[in-house]
Order: structure tokens, then C-alpha cells, then sequence
């Protein structure tokens, strides 16, 4: 019986509602004192009883809570006959309880959003070669996927046949379609907007990305602040302290309609609701916008801290390093171009990767002689020339002249962070490029925007030499740069810093930095999902778009500030009315509750603010 009332809470508010409108209607229309008083009197006893229920679960668990305070608010007004009072006392009381769940409702609508995009079904591949269309909990890992234009995709897998283009905001938060073709991984819940995929599983059901996002969004609204449970603990000891109040004064004063008007003043509603929400909203804010913030606990640490450590590749550059300067010391330069990208074309080194992409098409002649100079670089001839790939200490070695303008471009080059490839053909010096990993695009100001938000030190630590460090660390305006460190050394340093006091948050790509962002106090990953970028780290910054890190960083500052003014809030409207009651007489119990249940709607709809949220 009992759920069924509480399941039907919100109707009954209905009733009441009705019940006290006939009430008012008859007194006023009719004079009928009768109908006025047996209306008041029946919705009152109807309305009483979801609430006496919540108050006897909670006592049975040992809780004094709201609801045991307007029972006997209640109770005690009947008892003084004063019906009108207990009626919309218990009206206030349900619609406010109806207005907090559908804000939270709302305020979750991140979390349904996500799941409706869920796919539910798949075409799999059968026997007989044909797809049939499936339940999506009945795909198995290694299973081949047919995915057609405008449909969702139903797993993570890796394209075998086929491409188009996807739309992947469920994942990354980019509305911008990503072409994809054979090899390329994709993410269920992701959109096909143009082209046919035919896809192995890698990951099915919850171990998919996309089924971890829901899972952690889902454990991070669920969680509790410092703040959340400094309300618990205030609560436990509050309550009490109303009812001890309420019984000192009605004794002292012999006026038990004081002491029943101070349980109702007493109700912290909005002191209970107003911290809920804002967590609920600022995560929410945060997974529509690509951000993963792993509990409330990560936004109170994460809103104070005053260090940011970074990784440099793949976290402040791209990852990939390419030609950003390159200087020619002839006048037939195609020919040496050719000889260049024929040689590097034996080497797998990501230099040499670099080097052809710059190149581009060419002329390619066979290579013969290959000679691989141990921290040099390559030596072959090609059509018969004698052609050197590699750095000074090889040309060096090699005798080949390099006048002035030559010494003053690679040490230009150098100065700016450059690994050098020189070739010389023949031993007359050909060409010089500089190859580095670039810096991501936007970095800088997103960088400008984290000092704005009061981040103190912006610090970089890499494996890379030192004056490659130095050079993207000018670049950026870092306070610290630190290289030649292996991830034990970052841990160290980490840790370090947290010693002496600071709040750290380490960003890293999530894979050879997890101790770094186990460490920290706030690790931020890079990642597009990977296991150990979720499962590491306490922020998500999915598809590894360094953009969304002040974003995230402020939509933290903003809920932790939200929070703050609700407590105040609740708080001040608390001890404003009891104030009022006790030094004035405009307060009695019927204003109270209403000017609760208002708080209540002011707090719930300061929380929703945070859904808005937008860096500036």
C-alpha cells in the first residue's frame, strides 16, 4: 500500500489542491463555514498521509527528516483547530516535492538524451553471407556489421570495407562529420550520414565507449560533493535541533502555535535540493559538451586548483611531427628532392614520414648501397650519385662544406626546436629542413584563457631534449618546462609539487602518463575514449580537443560557485524567517511554507543556470 501512495504523491497534491480551492470558493461565494472547514479537513488528511509515510521510513532508518517536521507542524495545527494552515501547509509541502523532481528530471536530461541514442538494433552478418537484422545485445565480439547510410552504429568496431562520413557528437561533442575509411576505428552511437560500412566488433553492450559514458555520467550525478555531505551531516544534527527549539520555546511561552510555526520555518527544503542540483547540472553541462567530469568530488577539486602540469606530445602539439621550416642550397633542386624521397623512403622513421609528406609526388630512382650511420643518419647512391640524409655530425663526417648562410639556418633551425635532416649529393650541400611536432592550433589561447581562470603555474614536462622543450614553452608562455623526463620522473615531480601545497591537475594522453594522472590530484585526459584514459583519470576531454579544457575548467569554478549560493540561499531564508517570527508578526505558518517552497523553486532554478553554462 505504502508504495502505491507515494507513487501517486503527486496526484494527491492534486486533490488537496482542489479540495482547498472548493474551501475557499464556498467561504467566499456562500459563506458555508461547514463545506470551508470539512474540505480543508479532508485534504488535509489525505495529504498528511504520503507525508507521514516518508517520515516513518526515515525514522526507521533513523533519520529525523523533513517530513517528520511537518507532521508535527501539522498534527499540532489540528490540534489547535487551525485547519486552514495545515492544509496548505501540506499543499506547499507536495507541490514543492513535485517542482524538486521535475527539475531533476530535467536537470538529468543529459543522461536520456544519451540513452536514446543508444542503438537497439544491428545487421549481422550470417552464414549464408546475408545480414539480418538483430537485437543489438545479441552481437558478439569478432562479428561482421553492415552499416548503411543514416543508421546508427550499433558497436565499437574497425571499418573492413567501405567509407562516409560520421557524425560523432554522442561521442566527442562535435556536431562536424569525420570521414572514415577501411582500418579506421568507430564508436556505437555514432551516426553514418553518407557512404555504407561493413565493420568487425571490437567492444559490444556496456564495454563499449559509448556505454561507458552513460555509466559514468549515470556514477557522477549519483555521487557526492564535500559540500553534499556537509548538508547530510548538518541535517542529521539540524533537524533535531528544530524540534529541541520548537519544544524550549512552546514550553517557555505556553504558545503552542509558535512552536508549531517554528518545525514549519525550520524545514531546510532548499537546503537539501540546492547542492543535488547543481552537481546533476553542471556533469550534465558537461557530457553534452564533450567533458567528462567523473563526480561531484573532481568539480570541488578541480574549481580550486592552481597548477596545470601537461604532457607536450599529443596533449600541447599534434603528435605528429611534420616540416615547419626547410631552407635549399641549389638551383636544380627537383633532382635532389627526388634522390632525398627516394632515400627516405627505405627508413620507417617518423623523420622520414615527416620528409616524403612534405615532398609529396616525386621522382623516384633505385637505391642502392644503403648505409646506416649510427646517430647520423643514411648514406646510398642513387643513379649513381653518393647522396647523405641525416644530421651535421653526418655531413661532417662526410666533408661536405657548409658556408655561412648554411651555419646560420640550421642554427636558426635548432634554436627553434628543429630536428634537422641535411642532405648533400655528391658532397655539395643540397638542402636543410627543420622537423618538429607542430603545436595544436588554438593552444595559445586556450592556454590565455586557463590564466584567466586563475591557474597560477602552467607547466611542461616531456621526454623530448630540452631545447625542443624550451622552444614550444616560449612559444606558449609556460611558466616551467622540463624535458628529458621519463614517466617515473613526471610522477616525481608530481608529486613534488603536491608536497608543497599546490592543487595539480596532470593532462596526458591517458596511456604511458597513467601514473602521472593517477597521481595528481585531478588528471585530465586526452583521449577518444580509451580504457585507460576513462578508467585513469577523473576528467575526460573526449577526442582529444585541448579547446574544451577551459571550458571544463570553468564550468567546474561555475558549478562549485553555484552550490555555494544555494547553500547561502537556503540558509539565509532559514534564519531571515525565524527572525521574523520571533522580532516581528508578519511571519506565520502559511507565509513560511510559502516563502520555503519559494526558495526551493529560487535554488532549483539557479541550479538549472549551470545546463546554460557557455565559457566566456
Amino acid at each position: 500500500m505504502q508504495p502505491l501512495i507515494l507513487k501517486n504523491k503527486n496526484k494527491i497534491a492534486l486533490i488537496v489542491g482542489i479540495l482547498i480551492a472548493v474551501g475557499f470558493i464556498s467561504e467566499w461565494t456562500i459563506h458555508n463555514e461547514s463545506i470551508f472547514a470539512w474540505s480543508l479537513i479532508i485534504g488535509s488528511v489525505l495529504g498528511i498521509i504520503p507525508i507521514v509515510i516518508q517520515a516513518y521510513q526515515a525514522l526507521r532508518v533513523k533519520v529525523v527528516s523533513i517530513d517528520i517536521l511537518v507532521t508535527l507542524a501539522v498534527v499540532g495545527a489540528f490540534i489547535i483547530k487551525n485547519y486552514e494552515e495545515a492544509a496548505i501547509v501540506i499543499f506547499l509541502f507536495l507541490f514543492g516535492a513535485f517542482l524538486e523532481q521535475r527539475t531533476l528530471n530535467k536537470t538529468r536530461s543529459a543522461i536520456k538524451e544519451l540513452t536514446e541514442m543508444a542503438p537497439e538494433s544491428a545487421l549481422k552478418k550470417m552464414g549464408d553471407d546475408e545480414f539480418v537484422e538483430v537485437d543489438v545485445d545479441e552481437v558478439d565480439i569478432g562479428d561482421i556489421l553492415l552499416v548503411k547510410t543514416g543508421a546508427k552504429v550499433p558497436v565499437d568496431g574497425t571499418i573492413i570495407t567501405g567509407q562516409g562520413s560520421i557524425n560523432e557528437a554522442s561521442i566527442t561533442g562535435e556536431s562536424l562529420p569525420v570521414a572514415k575509411e577501411k582500418g579506421l576505428t568507430v564508436y556505437a552511437g555514432t551516426i553514418l550520414e553518407n557512404g555504407t560500412l561493413q565493420i568487425v566488433a571490437d567492444r559490444v553492450g556496456e564495454d563499449t565507449t559509448f556505454g561507458k559514458i552513460i555509466e559514468l555520467v549515470e556514477e557522477a550525478q549519483d555521487s557526492k560533493s564535500e559540500a553534499e555531505r556537509f548538508i547530510d551531516r548538518f541535517s542529521k544534527y539540524y533537524t533535531p535541533a528544530v524540534l529541541i527549539l520548537a519544544l524550549v520555546l512552546g514550553l517557555f511561552t505556553q504558545n503552542v502555535e509558535l512552536a508549531i510555526t517554528i518545525l514549519v520555518l525550520g524545514c531546510p527544503g532548499a537546503l537539501v535540493i540546492g547542492v543535488p542540483v547543481s552537481n546533476v547540472a553542471g556533469i550534465g553541462n558537461g557530457a553534452r559538451n564533450g567533458v567528462l567530469l567523473k563526480g561531484s568530488e573532481v568539480i570541488s577539486d578541480f574549481s580550486r586548483l592552481d597548477t596545470i602540469v601537461f604532457d607536450k606530445t599529443g596533449t600541447l602539439t599534434v603528435g605528429n611531427p611534420s616540416v615547419a621550416e626547410k631552407e635549399f642550397y641549389a638551383d636544380n633542386i627537383d633532382e635532389a628532392l627526388g634522390y632525398l624521397a627516394s632515400v627516405e623512403r627505405e627508413s620507417d622513421h617518423p623523420l622520414a614520414k615527416a620528409v616524403l609528406e612534405k615532398i609529396g609526388e616525386t621522382t623516384f630512382s633505385p637505391v642502392e648501397n644503403t648505409e646506416v650511420i649510427k646517430g647520423g643518419g643514411i648514406v646510398a647512391h642513387v643513379n649513381g650519385h653518393r647522396v647523405a640524409v641525416g644530421n651535421a655530425a653526418l655531413m661532417e663526417k662526410e666533408n661536405v662544406k657548409l658556408n655561412e648562410k648554411a651555419r646560420a639556418d640550421i642554427a636558426r633551425f635548432e634554436s627553434s626546436g628543429n630536428s634537422l635532416v641535411i642532405t648533400s649529393v655528391n658532397g655539395e650541400l643540397k638542402i636543410v629542413m627543420g622537423i618538429r611536432d607542430q603545436i595544436r592550433t588554438g593552444v595559445k589561447e586556450d592556454l590565455r584563457k586557463l590564466k584567466k581562470l586563475k591557474v597560477k603555474n602552467l607547466v611542461m614536462l616531456s621526454g623530448d631534449n630540452q631545447g625542443t622543450v624550451d622552444a614550444v614553452s616560449r612559444e606558449l608562455g609556460l611558466t616551467e618546462a622540463h624535458g628529458n623526463m621519463l614517466p617515473e620522473d613526471k610522477s616525481a615531480y608530481i608529486k613534488k609539487l603536491i608536497d608543497e601545497g599546490q592543487i595539480v591537475a596532470f593532462v596526458g594522453d591517458g596511456v604511458n602518463d597513467s601514473p602521472s594522472l593517477a597521481l595528481a590530484n585531478i588528471g585530465i585526459a586526452m583521449g577518444t575514449g580509451t580504457d585507460v584514459a576513462i578508467e585513469t583519470s577523473d576528467v575526460v576531454l573526449m577526442n582529444s580537443d585541448f579547446s574544451r579544457l577551459p571550458h571544463a575548467l570553468g564550468l567546474a569554478k561555475a558549478t562549485a560557485r553555484n552550490m555555494r549560493q544555494n547553500i547561502i540561499i537556503a540558509l539565509g531564508v532559514v534564519l531571515v524567517l525565524l527572525a521574523g517570527l520571533l522580532f516581528s508578526e508578519w511571519v506565520n505558518m502559511s507565509i513560511g511554507m510559502l516563502v520555503h517552497e519559494a526558495s526551493i523553486l529560487v535554488v532549483i532554478l539557479n541550479g538549472m543556470r549551470l545546463l546554460r553554462y557557455k565559457l566566456r
